[in-house]
């Protein structure tokens, strides 16, 4: 009988991507990982480095063990671990996800000094004044003139937008991207809602609101029908 591999290297055009068996042990798992990778690693000469995607399956890994794999990957030469994907979560993780995909709706004006937080969506009703901040996990709906400063995605989701009926923001942040107010507003162009959001080129843009559904087509959660 054919003996199951623990581990199976593919290549891809990113990188190397590693399918690891959820069924057998931890300590057999390195094992053969260990094995494998040194042999891959002869393969692969040169001082290009190569990211390494890990992938665990139906196995729940503690933080410990994915410091471990992660710490036995980037020991190889040229290989450095871009993640490590388990289809198993716990309670908690699950929680924080729901939390992430709710859209909190707020009916108010955000003043000065004020900073208003969600883990989520944020649809605000009302202004956003010069000096009060508005911050999101995800995207940033304001029916009213921005006039302070929005964080969408501030846990780092670069797919996050901010729109607003009237944009005249101090400062627009997108994950870790920042765009500082312009320096001077047209009021005359600016009687369309506009939308902000990071482009192919990682680059920040302000644009009418009408390019989301090109740009970001899968924005809505609402399924055809329903």
């Amino acid at each position: 009988m054919k003996k199951l591999q623990n581990v199976t290297i593919r290549g891809t055009k990113e990188g190397l991507t590693l399918h690891l068996n959820d069924s057998c042990s931890f300590e057999e798992l390195k094992k053969e990982l260990q094995w494998k990778l040194s042999e891959t690693s002869r393969l692969h000469d040169g001082d290009q480095l190569i990211t390494v995607k890990v992938q665990v399956g139906n196995r729940y890994l503690t933080e410990q063990h994915a410091e471990e794999l992660e710490e036995l990957i980037n020991k190889k030469k040229n290989f450095i671990v871009d993640s490590i994907t388990s289809n198993v979560m716990t309670k908690e993780e699950i929680e924080k996800m729901k939390q992430e995909q709710e859209i909190v709706s707020v009916t108010g004006i955000v003043r000065s000094g004020q900073v208003l937080k969600v883990p989520g969506d944020l649809l605000l009703i009302g202004d956003v004044n010069p000096g009060g901040t508005v911050m999101a996990g995800g995207n940033i709906f304001i029916m009213g003139v921005l006039k302070g400063i929005a964080h969408a995605g501030c846990f780092g989701n670069s797919e996050a937008i901010i729109a607003a009926s009237v944009m005249k923001p101090s400062q627009l942040r997108i994950s870790k991207h920042i765009n500082r107010a312009p320096d001077h507003y047209d009021e005359e162009e600016s009687k369309e809602m506009e939308c902000a959001f990071i482009n192919e080129d990682n680059q920040m843009m302000i644009d009418k609101l009408q390019v989301l559904m090109h740009i970001r087509p899968n924005l809505t959660r609402l399924e055809r029908g329903r």
